[in-house]
This record gives C-alpha cells, sequence and structure tokens, in this order.
C-alpha cells in the first residue's frame, strides 16, 4: 500500500507540471487569440464605423433624393390637375365657341325678323301719327261740345232752380187747394150724409108698414121674398109695388142734391149659402147679380138716372148671420141699397 501511494504521488508530481505547461500553453494561445480578435475586432469595427458613416450619408443623400421626389411629384401632380383644368377650359371653350356660333346664326335670324319688326313698326307708327293727329282734333271737338255741354247744364241749372222756386210756391198752393179740397169734400160729405138721412127717412115714411124691410146701419135691407120669388130674378108684383115707392123718393131725391155732389145708389144682390145650379144660374155668383141688375133696370125704367145707379153681386160670401138654418138663410137672401158718392 505504501508503494502504491509513491506510485500515485509520483504519478501525480509527473503530470501536473506537464499540465501547467499545457494549461499556460493554452492561456497563452488563448491570450494571444485574444488580442488578434480584439485587433480584428478594432478593426471591424473601425471599418463598421466608415461604413456606418457611409451608410448614414446614403442614408442622407436617400432622404434628400426621396424629399426631392415627393416634390417632383407634388409639382407633377399640381402640373396635371392644371393640365386637367386647362383641358377643361380649353373644353368649355370649345363648347361656348359652339354655342356662341350658333347664337350667332340664330342672331343673325333674329336680327332679320327684329329688323322686320322694326319696318313694321315703323310703318305702324306712321299710321299711329296719323290716327294720333286725328285724334287731336276729335279731342278738340269732344273738348268743344263739352264746354257746350257745361254751358247747357248750367243754363239747365239755373231753370231747375227756378222750376224748384215755382214748384215750392206750386206746392205751397197745392197744400191750400188740397186743404180747400177736403174742406169741400167733407162739407159734400156732410150734406150727402144730410141728402141721406132725409132719404133713409123718406124711406122709411114710404115703407114704415113693411116689417120685412129693415135699416142695416147706412143701408136699407129688403128681403129677397119680398122682391123676388124663390130661385129667380124676375120681381114679383109685391116687389114690383116696394119698388115704385123706391123709384119715387129716389126721384124726389135727385132734385134734391146738388149736380156737384156725385152720388150713386148702389142695389147690393146676397143669396144664402146653400148652392143653386140651374140653366140660368149656374151659381150664387148669377143669381145674386140677376137680381141686383133687375133692381136697377125696373128703377131705370120708373126714371130713375142710370148713371146714379150700381149693381153688385155678392152670391153667397157675405152674410148677415152665420149658421145653417132657416132663419139665417131667410136674413142672407137680400137687396141692400145704399146711398154713396162715386
Amino acid at each position: 500500500m505504501a508503494y502504491g501511494r509513491g506510485r500515485r504521488r509520483e504519478t501525480e508530481t509527473n503530470f501536473w507540471p506537464g499540465f501547467v505547461d499545457a494549461l499556460s500553453t493554452l492561456l497563452l494561445v488563448f491570450v494571444f487569440l485574444l488580442s488578434i480578435f480584439m485587433l480584428a475586432q478594432f478593426y471591424v469595427s473601425q471599418e463598421s464605423s466608415g461604413k456606418d458613416s457611409a451608410l448614414a450619408q446614403l442614408n442622407r443623400q436617400l432622404a434628400q433624393l426621396t424629399n426631392l421626389l415627393s416634390l417632383e411629384k407634388g409639382r407633377s401632380k399640381s402640373a396635371g390637375d392644371e393640365l386637367a383644368a386647362l383641358q377643361a377650359t380649353i373644353s368649355s371653350l370649345q363648347s361656348d365657341n359652339e354655342r356662341l356660333s350658333g347664337l350667332a346664326g340664330l342672331g343673325t335670324s333674329r336680327a332679320r325678323k327684329a329688323a322686320a319688326a322694326i319696318g313694321s313698326l315703323s310703318a305702324n307708327l306712321s299710321k299711329e301719327k296719323e290716327l294720333s293727329k286725328e285724334a287731336l282734333s276729335r279731342v278738340d271737338l269732344l273738348n268743344q261740345q263739352i264746354l257746350a255741354m257745361r254751358r247747357q247744364l248750367a243754363a239747365l241749372e239755373q231753370a231747375l232752380d227756378a222750376s224748384e222756386q215755382k214748384d215750392k210756391r206750386s206746392q205751397s198752393r197745392i197744400s191750400n187747394l188740397g186743404k180747400r179740397l177736403n174742406v169741400a169734400l167733407a162739407r159734400k160729405v156732410q150734406e150727402l150724409q144730410r141728402y141721406r138721412s132725409d132719404f133713409f127717412g123718406r124711406l122709411r115714411e114710404l115703407l114704415a108698414n113693411r116689417k120685412d124691410i129693415q135699416v142695416v146701419g147706412d143701408r136699407f135691407v129688403f128681403q129677397s121674398e119680398v122682391l123676388f120669388p124663390s130661385g129667380q130674378a124676375s120681381m114679383s108684383p109685391e116687389g114690383l109695388s116696394a119698388m115704385d115707392q123706391l123709384a119715387d123718393a129716389i126721384i124726389n131725391l135727385n132734385g134734391q142734391i146738388p149736380p156737384e155732389i156725385n152720388w150713386a145708389l148702389q142695389v147690393d144682390g146676397h143669396t144664402d149659402a146653400r148652392p143653386i145650379k140651374s140653366a140660368a144660374f149656374p151659381s150664387n155668383w148669377e143669381l145674386s147679380t140677376a137680381r141686383a141688375i133687375s133692381v136697377v133696370r125696373y128703377l131705370i125704367a120708373r126714371g130713375v138716372p142710370a148713371n146714379r145707379l150700381v149693381a153688385a153681386g155678392h152670391g153667397e160670401f157675405a152674410p148677415l148671420a152665420e149658421g145653417s138654418n132657416l132663419d139665417v138663410y131667410r136674413r142672407n137672401r137680400r137687396i141692400e141699397l145704399k146711398l154713396t158718392n162715386r
């Protein structure tokens, strides 16, 4: 074992210097290589720095070229825009030229038409001047006529004023005459009323014994049965006797009333409400009128002036009483005498 340890120590002692030598050599080689690398790196870095500066310069030049290119592009675009604008302007000018050419042709035709119109207007103007002269002469004539009419109107106004003055005086005279006439008429009416009273008084005296003859207001009422048979218009003998007395009274009255009083005796025929229909009298109108005319004709035959008599038929439409019994029918069938003025 001691021998083995001795041998290992010898062995270990023998390899270590060689290892150290090898390691030293390796270290020297490493240092040498590192030095070379450092030198190479230095040269590389120097070269790289030169390249970087050259690259930077190239980049700067590239940037300048890029800027110049952008400027050129902008200028080119502006030039293109200007070119497009110029082309559009040229197109517009060409269209305007064409339009102006068309307008020139149209203007020529219009100018010809205008020239013709001017010639026509000139002719019309000449005619208008002639008409204007004629119109002026007419206006002068009209002015003269208007002046004459004004003078006539002034004369008419004066005449109208004078006429109004006369009219006022005439109105006052007419008013006075109207008042006088009213007074005269009132006097005549009073006289007629007096004669009417005398006439009716005379009739009352003559017909005092006749109960079938009544005085109703200002009328004498004869019942139809006194004068006419039923349904007829010819007077009975009894009726003729009553009419004789009436005719005498009227003739006596006519001699008393002054001729300026325009009086008349009105004879009114009336029937009852029962209808009649015969060949001679189709309705009560005909019957009532025929009876009134029969009385008037008899009085004329007895000497009563015809211009003092009036005949009228009222049919059944002016009854004295309302109803449908025999007494009412008898009262409504009548002849009425009324002294009135025309």
